[in-house]
C-alpha cells in the first residue's frame, strides 16, 4: 500500500513539473512575441511613451505635494521643554548675594536667581511679585501687604513674612552697603494679622516700587553677622527664590571671567521655566562679548550698544531693539558762572538744532521731557519753544562773556555719547560759546571727578526714569550735594514742593496739576535738554525665544520678567481639530 501512495505521489509532482515547465516557457513566449519583439516598434511611438512617463512623475509629485501640504495643515513647529540658554554679561561676578549686586553681570544673576515683593510687568508698570496683593491707606503712609501663598525658597522651605522683616532690617543697618537703602530709609515694618504693614516716614504714592527688592532667607542667614554678610557661603552658594536656582560656577582664566550655571527653580511662583539650565558667561569686555556671539559660544547678550552692530559677523544673529524707561539728557549746571544765566540757558535751547543733534542716533525714539508720556497717562505737556539761532545768538552776545568763560562739556566716552558731544560744541561755537569738550572712560573715576563735583557746565550723561514718575532725585533741591542726583544743580522751592507734592498725594487730579506745573517751570528754566530716550539692544539667536515682543521694559533686566517661557528647543506638534 505505501508503494502504491508513493508512486501516485511521484506521478503527482511530475504532473505538476510539466505544467510548470509548460506554463514558464508560454510566460518567456509570451514576453518575447509582446515586449522584446516590439521594442523595434517603440520609436515609432516615443513621444506617447515619453508623455505616459511624464504624466506618471506629475501624478507621483503631486501626491507628495498633497501629502507635504495636508501634514502642515495639522502639524506645527513649536518651543518645548529643554535646552540651555547662554547670555554674555559684562563685569566681575564677586558675589551672588542680590543685596550686594554692582556689575552687570551680578545684577542679570540677582534677577534671575531671587524673588522681589512688587515687580515691573509687561505692561512697564509695577505689579505684583512674591506678594499676592499691595494696598494703601487713605494717608499713603502705611502699605499693607500679603504673600502669595505656598511660595518657597529653592531648598523647599516657605518664603514668610519673617524673611522679608529680615531683609529690610539687613538693607537698613549701616554695616551693609546696598542699593535698596534710600528706597526704605525710615521705613519700618512689621507683622499684622498674617500679613506685612510697611509704615512710611511721610506719604509716597509710588512706594510700591521701592517693594522692588530681592528677598533673602533669615533661616539661612540669621545667625551670620551683618559685617560678615558679604564673605559668607550665601554669596558663593545661595538658596533662591527666582526662577532659577543655583547650580555651579566655573572661572575661567585669571581674568576673572566666569560662568554661572543655574538650573530651573522647580517652586518658583510663576511656574518652572522650559530651560533645563540658563548659563551666565560673565566677560571683561565687550570686545570679549562680540567674538563670543560671533563664534556661537553664547545665545545672547544685552551688553552692546547699537553702534556695536556692525561687528556683529554671525548670520545667526540679529538684533531686537526695546525702548527702555531711561533717557539721555544735556545737564546744564545752574550753578556755574556761565550758566547761572536763565538768560543763556534759554537761548541754547533755544538755538541748538535737535534734528541735526539727533540725526546720528537712528531708531532711538526722542525725548524732550524729563517724564515720559507712558508714565504720566492724561498729563498735558507744554511746548517747547521754535528754534531760532538767531535770538540765540543776539542773547550770548549781549552777555558779554569774557575771553576767559568757557563752557565745559564733559561726556563719557560711550555708544552715542562722543558723537552728540562733538555735534553740540560746533552747535554751541557757531551760537557764539567758547567751548572745551572732555570725553572720559565710564566707570569709578567718572562718578569721583565730574558727577559728584559737578565738574561740568554741560554733561551729556543717561539717568533711569523708573516705572513710576518720581522726580526727586533728579531735580528736587535737597539732592543738590555730590551724594545726590541733582545732576544740574537745579534749586526751585516752588517746584520742589511740586515734586514733594507729586510723591505724597493719591488724588489723581493733584498729581495731575503739579506735574504740569512742574514740566512747565522745567521747560522755562532749562536745567536739562531732552535728547533720546534709550533702546535696549538685545543680540540673539534667531533660533530660539527669549522675552516677548509685547514687553515694554524699564530697566535692561526686565526682560526676564517672562524668563519662565524663554525657550532654545523646538518640536513638531499636531494642531488640535
Amino acid at each position: 500500500m505505501e508503494d502504491g501512495i508513493k508512486k501516485r505521489g511521484q506521478k503527482i509532482v511530475k504532473h505538476v513539473s510539466r505544467i510548470s515547465k509548460k506554463a514558464g516557457e508560454d510566460s518567456l513566449e509570451h514576453v518575447r512575441e509582446n515586449v522584446v519583439d516590439r521594442l523595434s516598434h517603440v520609436k515609432k511611438i516615443r513621444l506617447l511613451v515619453l508623455e505616459w512617463v511624464l504624466l506618471v512623475l506629475a501624478i507621483i509629485m503631486l501626491s507628495i505635494t498633497q501629502a507635504f501640504l495636508y501634514a502642515e495643515s495639522y502639524a506645527v513647529t513649536t518651543f518645548t521643554k529643554g535646552g540651555t540658554y547662554s547670555e554674555a554679561t559684562l563685569g566681575r561676578v564677586n558675589s551672588l548675594n542680590p543685596l550686594f549686586a554692582t556689575t552687570s553681570s551680578e545684577k542679570v544673576l540677582s534677577r534671575l536667581m531671587f524673588g522681589t515683593l512688587a515687580s515691573v510687568d509687561y505692561s512697564g508698570h509695577v505689579g505684583l511679585g512674591l506678594a499676592d496683593s499691595i494696598t494703601t491707606d487713605d494717608t499713603g503712609l502705611n502699605w499693607t501687604v500679603e504673600l502669595r501663598p505656598g511660595i518657597k525658597w529653592s531648598d523647599g522651605e516657605p518664603i514668610t513674612n519673617e524673611d522679608v522683616i529680615f531683609t529690610v532690617g539687613v538693607i537698613q543697618s549701616p554695616l551693609v552697603s546696598s542699593s535698596y537703602s534710600s528706597n526704605l530709609s525710615g521705613v519700618k515694618v512689621a507683622e499684622e494679622d498674617g500679613k506685612l504693614v510697611f509704615t512710611l516716614p511721610t506719604s509716597y504714592a509710588n512706594f510700591s516700587s521701592a517693594l522692588e527688592f530681592p528677598i533673602l532667607p533669615k533661616h539661612i542667614l540669621n545667625d551670620v553677622s551683618l559685617s560678615l554678610l558679604l564673605e559668607n557661603n550665601f554669596s558663593t552658594t545661595p538658596v533662591t527664590s527666582g526662577a532659577f536656582s543655583y547650580n555651579a560656577s566655573q572661572t575661567i582664566g585669571s581674568t576673572g571671567e566666569k560662568i554661572v550655571y543655574l538650573s530651573p527653580n522647580k517652586d518658583y511662583y510663576k511656574g518652572a521655566p522650559l530651560l533645563d539650565s540658563f548659563a551666565v558667561h560673565a566677560y571683561m569686555t565687550k570686545d570679549d562679548i562680540i567674538s563670543a556671539i560671533n563664534a556661537g559660544t553664547v545665545t545672547a547678550t544685552a551688553e552692546l550698544l547699537p553702534t556695536d552692530a556692525d561687528k556683529i559677523s554671525s548670520s545667526a544673529i540679529y538684533e531686537r531693539q526695546t525702548a527702555l524707561n531711561s533717557g539721555v539728557f544735556a545737564f546744564l549746571n545752574t550753578t556755574s558762572s556761565i550758566l547761572s544765566n536763565r538768560d543763556l540757558r534759554q537761548a541754547i535751547q533755544k538755538g541748538i538744532d535737535m534734528r541735526s543733534l539727533r540725526a546720528p542716533l537712528g531708531d532711538e525714539p526722542e525725548l524732550n521731557y524729563p517724564l515720559l508720556a507712558s508714565q504720566v497717562e492724561g498729563v498735558d505737556f507744554p511746548s517747547l519753544p521754535d528754534y531760532d539761532p538767531e535770538s540765540a545768538k543776539q542773547t550770548i552776545k549781549d552777555a558779554n562773556l569774557g575771553e576767559d568763560q568757557v563752557l565745559r562739556l564733559v561726556t563719557a566716552d560711550s555708544g552715542y555719547f562722543p558723537a552728540l558731544a562733538e555735534n553740540l560744541k560746533f552747535q554751541l561755537e557757531n551760537l557764539g560759546f567758547k567751548v572745551e569738550l572732555s570725553t572720559m572712560s565710564a566707570g569709578q573715576d567718572f562718578l569721583v571727578s565730574v558727577i559728584r563735583p559737578r565738574n561740568y557746565d554741560i554733561l551729556i550723561y543717561e539717568i533711569e526714569l523708573g516705572s513710576d514718575p518720581d522726580l526727586f532725585a533728579y531735580y528736587h533741591s535737597s539732592q543738590v550735594s555730590e551724594n545726590g542726583l541733582n545732576l544740574s544743580n537745579y534749586s526751585n522751592a516752588i517746584l520742589s514742593d511740586a515734586i514733594l507734592a507729586t510723591r505724597t498725594t493719591l488724588d489723581p487730579a493733584i498729581r495731575k496739576a503739579k506735574f504740569e506745573s512742574f514740566l512747565k517751570s522745567w521747560v522755562s528754566d532749562v536745567p536739562a535738554i531732552g535728547i533720546y530716550q534709550v533702546n535696549l539692544s538685545y543680540f540673539v539667536n534667531k533660533n530660539v525665544r527669549s522675552f516677548s515682543e509685547d514687553s515694554r521694559l524699564v530697566t535692561p533686566t526686565d526682560r526676564f520678567s517672562d524668563v519662565s517661557y524663554w525657550a532654545t528647543e523646538k518640536t513638531t506638534k499636531n494642531r488640535t481639530p
